[in-house]
């Protein structure tokens, strides 16, 4: 079993053994989590609220790329008012040279740190740009690359 199902099962077993614990040991498990003890005395819904925090807690250990991209993203809106796009698939490790052989010519583009490429010595904001000034005409740059497929996915060869 993965990383993420050992989380999981773990996450369920604490879950399930939420309301076989005391008053006392629930109120220190809300102190542990929230750093407050919890404001009611009523241990339904503690129960309800501590199995939802670990879940929170699990779901953002897991999903850390994520939460930092979306972080990036508030802060640019408020820099600069304009809201960017999130990117439809996850973009390739930062460090990874994508190749594609387009007329007997072979482009590397490097895969940078901010959702930048380097092609030929320079930086672009997409793969869409790169695979433009290869072409010259328009194209999807993940598709280009070979990131996801064409619209020619349906159709058979």
């Amino acid at each position: 079993m993965d990383d993420q199902g050992n989380t999981q099962s773990t996450l369920a077993a604490q879950v399930a053994a939420l309301p076989h614990l005391s008053w006392g040991e629930l109120k220190q498990k809300w102190m542990d989590l929230f750093g407050e003890p919890p404001g009611v005395n009523n241990r339904r819904y503690a129960i309800r609220r501590l199995a939802h925090r670990l879940q929170e807690d699990a779901y953002r250990a897991a999903h850390d790329p994520l939460l930092d991209s979306n972080t990036q993203r508030l802060k640019r809106l408020v820099e600069t008012g304009k809201v960017t796009r999130r990117a439809s698939a996850p973009a390739p490790v930062v460090g990874t040279v994508l190749t594609r052989e387009y007329n007997g010519r072979l482009h590397r583009v490097t895969v940078r740190a901010g959702g930048e490429f380097d092609y030929e010595g320079r930086r672009f904001g997409s793969l869409s740009k790169i695979a433009r000034e290869i072409t010259g005409t328009r194209w999807s740059g993940p598709a280009f690359f070979g990131l996801r497929a064409s619209a020619e996915k349906g159709k058979k060869a």
